[in-house]
């Protein structure tokens, strides 16, 4: 069967409607393909069109070029005017063509890059500094970026600049353009010559070059580190991009953002010896303070944000080797600082003679899991391995009175509450390696940073020897035990992950921070946490359709209890229209067909068995509930009458019979019964308590359903429909 008749078949079956939905469907596209513009152009009068986006580029072009009588529309495009978005309208990218769009006809990239190349090249010193200006703008676009690099334009602009003949703003336009130039990746970073990358560096450390130039160039630096296969090429960098020549231009609000960047470059490509070296001259005093005054003195933005999260991370991670590393048993120096580490608590022993009745072994005072060969915990835990070695050292050698305070605290705990502080020290070590992503690189989206992190030379250190102290307080907070561990370690945890969240100025903000978060507050905000959590899932479309989905099951199920409640039973006092019966009780209950009730005389909280209930209402002899005021036994009463119900007989032809009316003991029993009452009257139950019962169940049913996509993000509303195809054309295989 050819294709033709294929489609003639598929035509045959189907119905008027849908050759009429096809037919609309048809059209709808058809104007959805015509884009209603305005073109402008220099010397002529806008034009309002429409352009079809079936029709190609060059023949709307054309159009365009005959109505305003201009010669080889070849040399015309269509360029985008909003000021963030002056790019050429190309095959590629017309799908972003909308309605209103206002458009430039203007030279083809062809033309634009050939009448500039020509510019630069020639003789005329003005028309050349034109020509750059104009370049800086159009090496923007994609497009242009092609074809003015397929003339070697970019080789020219290199030759210029290693030339050196230009400074200030021709410098500075020259850099602009080259850079803007490369970010399109036609052509990689190894074009760079080591004169270029020297001119470069000229630029960066030499004051006659100016501020202009210097965003660029510094821009320029950074990529070359970054992206040439081979940096050794480019010795000048190691020689003269050190961190107190960058540090000069942190002081400058136009390029500090640059500076950092390159410091993290270089931070980057560098071998683990130069980056320890780059690591400590940032961390020195003079760098640290320049930081601190010049670039975080003021406000921020999200790029600046990202470039010191960045470095940040990576001074941060030099931290993972130690991490990474167990200790050494045999070490000298490993053996030393556990030395160290027992001589204050020995000390303590010969002072108080009640402590040495206690414990005998020094290490297990100490927390050491292992108190025979003690550096075995530094090799079991990796990681954090030496790192945490290193932490307790630290906070024993700079801290020594609290260093002291927490050991004695510990001692002078019950066994059972003591708070190991070794097994501590590696496990907050471990946790704060987890809150930091230490060991992982920065991401391209991080923004976090924490300046008192650039405002000290051992940050994590510090941070440790704040956070062994909170963890000690908050173990005594929570009175926990050893199996308390995971429990308080999460607690910890969340305290500091909370207080990092201020952005810290300084440690001793941090800790005023941490002071405030006890136990009692971060349960709090955990449970405030978790009803936001509810309260916007609980709004979420698919939630609600979920709830109403389960309601009718769940009103079931109240009905059903309602009604078990009335066969249970209960004992009323006795009441009639006139008000209360003195010392007379009946008991009610409904009978196991749920057809009639069945009661009797009684005394005051006794049960009446089945049998002995001889008197019978039938469901079909009641008539309706009445609830508070409407009851005849209310009228009379003095005081409350929200607990007053009563069941209205059936009238018959002969009489009116008497109400049968109650009082409940609470309004939970009243609930129940007129609730009861009114699901075998055929009624809605309109009671608080089934409210508060529905509201409960829907609640404890919809997390049952959700445990299944725990940690899934319930979205606000559900996908988008997509919509239909431009045509319903469908080749069938099979009918």
């Amino acid at each position: 069967m050819s294709q033709s008749d294929l489609s003639l078949r598929t035509t045959k079956v189907l119905s008027p409607n849908r050759a009429s939905t096809l037919s609309t469907t048809s059209s709808r596209s058809q104007q959805d393909n015509v884009k209603k513009i305005a073109i402008t152009a220099d010397g002529k009068l806008p034009l309002l069109r429409g352009i079809d986006q079936n029709r190609p580029l060059a023949a709307i072009i054309q159009d365009i070029a005959s109505e305003w009588d201009l010669a080889n529309a070849a040399d015309y495009a269509l360029q985008f005017t909003e000021p963030n978005r002056q790019v050429y309208i190309t095959e590629r990218n017309r799908i972003e063509l909308q309605n209103g769009n206002v458009l430039s006809l203007t030279w083809s990239p062809e033309k634009s890059a050939r009448d500039l190349y020509a510019n630069l090249t020639g003789p005329n010193a003005e028309l050349r500094l034109e020509s750059l200006k104009r370049l800086q703008k159009l090496a923007t676009d994609s497009t242009f970026a092609h074809e003015f690099i397929n003339m070697q334009g970019h080789m020219l602009i290199i030759k210029y600049v290693i030339d050196g003949k230009s400074q200030g703003d021709p410098m500075a336009y020259q850099l602009k353009s080259f850079m803007a130039l490369m970010e399109h990746g036609v052509v990689d970073w190894d074009i760079i010559v080591p004169d270029f990358t020297k001119r470069i560096v000229d630029c960066i450390i030499s004051p006659k070059s100016g501020i202009s130039p210097l965003q660029s160039a510094l821009e320029i630096l950074e990529n070359v580190v970054l992206h040439c296969s081979d940096i050794t090429k480019h010795p000048v960098i190691e020689q003269h991009m050190t961190p107190e020549k960058i540090q000069t231009h942190l002081q400058s609000n136009e390029v500090q953002k640059n500076a950092i960047a390159l410091l993290n470059a270089l931070f980057i490509k560098a071998g683990p010896e130069k980056r320890k070296k780059l690591a400590d001259s940032v961390q020195s005093r003079t760098f640290r303070n320049v930081l601190m005054t010049s670039v975080f003195g003021g406000k921020l933005g999200s790029e600046m944000a990202h470039q010191l999260y960045k470095l940040q991370t990576l001074l941060l991670n030099m931290y993972e080797e130690k991490m990474l590393t167990a200790a050494d048993p045999n070490s000298q120096s490993v053996t030393s600082i556990i030395e160290t580490l027992r001589k204050p608590v020995l000390d303590i022993e010969a002072d108080s003679n009640q402590l040495g009745n206690r414990k005998s072994n020094v290490y297990k005072k100490l927390g050491f899991e292992d108190s025979s060969h003690p550096a075995q915990d530094f090799v079991r835990h990796t990681p954090p391995g030496i790192l945490a070695l290193d932490n307790v050292h630290y906070f024993a050698q700079n801290q020594s009175e609290n260093y002291i305070k927490v050991v004695l605290e510990n001692s002078c705990r019950e066994d059972k509450h003591d708070c190991p502080f070794i097994r501590s020290s590696i496990m907050l070590t471990r946790v704060l390696c987890d809150i930091l992503k230490i060991g992982e690189p920065p991401s391209d989206d991080g923004k976090t940073y924490y300046p008192m992190f650039f405002n000290d030379d051992k940050p994590f250190e510090k941070l440790f020897c704040i956070c062994i102290q909170l963890l000690n307080k908050t173990w005594r907070e929570m009175r926990a035990s050893e199996e308390d561990f995971p429990k308080v370690l999460g607690v910890v945890k969340e305290q500091i992950t909370r207080a990092l969240q201020v952005q810290p100025r300084s440690f001793e903000v941090l800790k005023t921070r941490l002071q405030t978060l006890t136990y009692q507050d971060i349960l709090k905000l955990w449970a405030e946490d978790r009803q936001k959590k509810e309260d916007w899932e609980s709004q979420a479309k698919p939630i609600i359709e979920l709830r109403q989905h389960i309601t009718p099951d769940m009103l079931n199920l109240i009905k059903q209890q309602r009604i078990n409640f009335l066969m249970e039973g209960t004992n009323f006092q006795k009441f009639n229209y006139k008000g209360k019966i003195r010392d007379k009780y009946w008991f009610w209950r409904l009978a196991p067909n749920s057809k009639s009730f069945l009661y009797a005389d009684c005394s005051e909280n006794s049960e009446v068995a089945l049998d002995d209930l001889t008197n019978k209402l039938t469901i079909s002899e009641m008539k309706s509930v009445l609830v508070g005021k409407d009851c005849q036994h209310a009228k009379k009463a003095k005081g409350a009458i929200n607990l007053y119900f009563a069941i209205q007989p059936q009238p018959s032809s002969s009489e009116n019979p008497e109400n049968f009316c109650f009082v409940a003991k609470d309004e939970t029993e009243l609930d129940m019964w007129v609730d009861g009452l009114n699901v075998l009257l055929g009624n809605e139950m309109d009671s608080s308590q089934k409210n508060k019962d529905l509201e409960l169940l829907l609640n404890m049913e919809t997390k049952i359903h959700l445990l299944d996509i725990e940690g899934i993000t319930i979205p606000s509303e559900p996908p988008q429909i997509p919509p239909e195809p431009n045509n319903f054309d469908f080749v069938y295989t099979n009918f």
